[in-house]
């Protein structure tokens, strides 16, 4: 057994063990608005319920360890006390692990990650619509921790009402798992989800800014056949492939037979090559799907 004490190690690094060894953690995917109406959307995995009557959610926006700065949501709701927490299922994790990208402040990560805001009822920052539970909060008290990188600053919440999708009750009106199908965080990529297969992998959003889905040209964010979590991925590249790369892959066996084949029929041809996109993209490959994705017929 190795004893470890916070002093030895560099704090990135007892960062990431703490992240691996106290998990799995439900994600806050949190929308909040700046004074000048400015909407920002950040996933925080330091969350929990703590009270119900009062009802109390607490997120922890922490300083950043790299640089000891603080995020846009810390800020935000400093300026205006109110938030929607949401969780995430499985049909919206991509796109959420999208809206972590460190974005510059006024960009808004609901265009971004291709979610639809609709207005809120009681609070001025949106909800999701394609979330199926959101919690509607006023900030009662923003307690930080420390003024340190890496220290937190607990902001805690309370419940004024909750949107909840009828389609995830059961026939005794009580949530089913299954169908609420949640997404929890674990260290590193890694991610759980309380229906089928338990862990999968999520590349971190890139160091630069991805395209995001209001890039993605709009006959493919159309697709009937892309979900949310494709487009996600998706807008997670810096930039698209060159013109002379998407024109040697359309050289390719598969494709030409594919443009033959559909030549005459274009709905086809699109659908296939989103289908063919769809299952590379769900095996790792995302620029090959790219290259897919922008062949013409």
């Amino acid at each position: 057994m190795k004893t470890i004490y916070p002093k030895d190690l560099p704090i990135p690094q007892f960062h990431a063990l703490l992240q691996g060894s106290i998990a799995p953690r439900p994600i806050a995917f949190a929308s909040t608005i700046d004074a000048e109406g400015n909407v920002n959307l950040s996933p925080f995995s330091f969350f929990n319920l703590f009270s119900t009557n009062p009802p109390i959610l607490i997120f922890s926006p922490s300083r950043r360890v790299r640089d000891n700065t603080t995020k846009h949501t810390l800020e935000n709701v400093h300026e205006v006390p109110e938030v929607v927490i949401h969780v995430v299922h499985f049909g919206m994790v991509e796109q959420m692990s999208l809206a972590s990208t460190e974005y510059p402040k006024g960009v808004d990560e609901f265009v971004k990650a291709g979610f639809t805001p609709v207005a809120s009822t009681h609070v001025k920052p949106p909800r999701i619509k394609e979330a199926r539970v959101s919690f509607e909060c006023k900030v009662n008290e923003v307690k930080p921790l420390g003024d340190q990188g890496g220290s937190g600053n607990l902001v805690i919440c309370e419940v004024l009402c909750v949107h909840v999708d009828e389609a995830i009750f059961n026939e005794k009106g009580v949530i089913d798992p299954h169908k609420l199908d949640l997404v929890a965080r674990l260290g590193g990529n890694w991610y759980s989800r309380t229906h089928g297969p338990c862990l999968f992998e999520i590349p971190k959003p890139l160091s630069t800014m991805g395209i995001g889905v209001d890039q993605i040209p709009e006959e493919i964010r159309n697709s009937p056949v892309l979900t949310g979590n494709n487009l996600g991925r998706l807008g997670n590249v810096e930039s698209l492939p060159a013109e002379e790369e998407i024109l040697d892959f359309g050289k390719s066996p598969m494709i030409e037979e594919m443009r033959a084949r559909f030549q005459n029929d274009q709905a086809s041809w699109i659908d296939h090559l989103h289908r063919y996109a769809q299952e590379v993209l769900e095996g790792g490959d995302v620029k090959k799907a790219w290259l897919i994705l922008l062949q013409k017929a």
